[in-house]
């Protein structure tokens, strides 16, 4: 097509060199060393895709190795290949076992200069972003920008939306309901005039449409480099991806995921002071037993009845069970390097978090009134009867169900389990996808302008709208400063597979039973073979 392309902003971080030496080596043989055998380049600084090929001068290189292959790879013959943004050693042996390093520095791919893609001309092009809540195309709303960052982020979009000649405009078309069968029936139709991107929320219907061939592969469309900020921050392009094959994206940060609130005042009649949670989140040792320790001390009965009046615990225990997999770095399903699923439940790491839940639901969220709804839990949190509440984020945002309470809430991440070395939550976000029936210039002219609009705006490129829609909900400045920044952080987020699997329901066949008393071993028996068929059909 005769476009060039357009990636992220230059990134590097540099370490140190230093040669080591085999220990049976005479100082003779050293100097020598050191004086007529070396790398031909100590130092090499490549952008994600390029390579270069690295000699040994004055011996035989009998092997090359690289310290880390997610960054860059060598071939046996010396040639490194630069993978992803970041730093890697690159370490060759000669004969007699002494090493030499070279220290390899691999940059995004940089934006291509102003004056090489600046005649591309869209000709007026109109692309429809399709989700289920914006206005309607036929809507006179004006969206108004509330703030700098709007306003700055209005004027980036209408300056590249003039200077390449496109419209872009983001439009509720269908509802959360049809969405996707929507751009299932469209694309079977063979599409129509129109430009679309359509946004999507992941199901097994997302995961047959991709394996229908339905989505046009954007690892195909060099306008697109996944290797950017804006794309590992959320990482759902991980998730959508098949072997070397990318089906769907996403822009900007993940909103922050499932964490734990707690009531002060509950904990400060324990006599626990609120703010050592905080301080143990912050210096990592916000743990399960730390969690369980403080739930044993808040529940109790106030006034003898025999019943407690305070409760440990109160939650979605849906919500609750799939924080606690990913804090101990357990996955219903997994995929491995190939790219292929993998049956993960009976994992050390899974099991050992399903039965911990269980045990904690048993002691402290065993207390829900007979024939209660499903959703008692909020009545029981607003109460101030509960210690902590296991919730998604969005709960205590502007206009929803716990942005008001008449106690201080603080909020953390969910403790870490004892096979995790860090805090760990999930990734989740929309789809966005392109349909595989436009043709190959029409799919990268929308992936070229998607790509623009979706930038971010220069000066605020760590802008986080999530947490600046936070301080309007019920979070403390704690929660704000540390809890929220932590949970946007890309090592920190994790995305998951079990609902990429067509004919494989984690809920009936898993979290749903995970409750008060609950005998794991018997759950994950009873649903294995139906889930390892599943995962064996999504794999062909």
């Amino acid at each position: 097509m005769g476009f060039k392309q357009v990636g992220g902003a230059l990134a590097a971080s540099v370490f140190t060199i230093s040669a080591v030496v085999a220990p049976d080596y005479y100082a003779e043989n050293l100097v020598k060393a050191a004086t007529k055998v070396k790398l031909s380049t100590e130092n090499c600084t490549l952008e994600v895709g390029k390579s270069k090929k690295l000699k040994l001068k004055g011996a035989k290189a009998v092997k090359f190795e690289s310290s880390d292959k997610k960054i860059a790879t060598v071939s046996k013959s010396g040639k490194i290949k630069a993978k992803k943004a970041g730093t890697a050693t690159i370490s060759v042996y000669d004969e007699n076992g002494k090493v030499y390093k070279c220290k390899v520095t691999v940059t995004k791919k940089s934006k291509t200069a102003e004056n090489d893609y600046s005649n591309i001309d869209l000709q007026g092009m109109e692309i429809i972003i399709r989700d289920w809540w914006h206005p309607s195309l036929d809507s006179d709303y004006e969206d108004i920008p509330q703030n700098e960052y709007e306003i700055q982020l209005q004027k980036y979009r209408e300056e590249m939306m003039e200077k390449y000649n496109f419209t872009i405009k983001e439009a509720s078309i269908s509802d959360w309901g049809t969405a996707n069968s929507d751009f299932i029936d469209y694309v079977t139709n063979g599409g129509d005039k129109n430009n679309y991107v359509f946004c999507l929320h992941i199901d097994d219907t997302v995961a047959r449409a991709a394996q229908s061939g339905m989505m046009y592969d954007l690892a195909t469309l060099d306008c697109l480099d996944f290797s950017a900020d804006k794309f590992a921050r959320n990482k759902l392009h991980e998730k959508m991806s098949s072997g070397s094959s990318i089906y769907g994206f996403y822009a900007g940060y993940s909103e922050p995921n499932t964490g734990v609130y707690f009531n002060k005042q509950v904990l400060r009649n324990a006599g626990i002071d609120p703010d050592t949670i905080y301080e143990a989140q912050k210096n990592g040792t916000w743990t399960w037993d730390m969690f369980e320790d403080i739930m044993k001390k808040c529940q109790r009965d106030i006034d003898g009845d025999g019943k407690d009046d305070i409760y440990g615990l109160t939650c979605n225990e849906l919500v609750m069970t799939d924080a606690a997999v990913i804090s101990n770095g357990g996955a219903y399903v997994g995929k491995n390097k190939k790219g292929k699923y993998t049956y993960e439940i009976d994992s050390k790491e899974t099991v050992t978090a399903l039965n911990w839940v269980t045990e904690m639901y048993t002691k402290y969220d065993d207390h829900d009134p007979y024939d209660a709804s499903w959703d008692y839990y909020k009545d029981e949190w607003m109460s101030g009867k509960a210690a902590f509440l296991v919730e998604q984020y969005y709960a205590a945002t502007p206009g929803n169900m716990f942005s008001m309470t008449d106690f201080d809430m603080g909020f953390v991440m969910f403790p870490k389990g004892p096979d995790a070395k860090d805090y760990k939550t999930e990734f989740v976000n929309n789809c966005y996808v392109i349909p595989s029936c436009y043709d190959a210039e029409q799919a990268w002219k929308i992936a070229f302008a998607w790509n623009l609009y979706t930038d971010p705006v220069k000066g605020f490129e760590d802008y986080n709208p999530y947490i600046e829609r936070s301080y309007k909900g019920n979070f403390d400045q704690r929660a704000l400063n540390e809890t929220l920044p932590m949970m946007s952080e890309s090592k920190r987020g994790t995305v998951t597979y079990h609902s990429m699997i067509p004919g494989f329901e984690i809920g009936p066949a898993i979290t749903w039973n995970i409750e008060p008393g609950a005998n794991v071993e018997d759950i994950i028996e009873a649903s294995k073979e139906t889930a390892k068929e599943a995962i064996a059909e999504a794999n062909k």
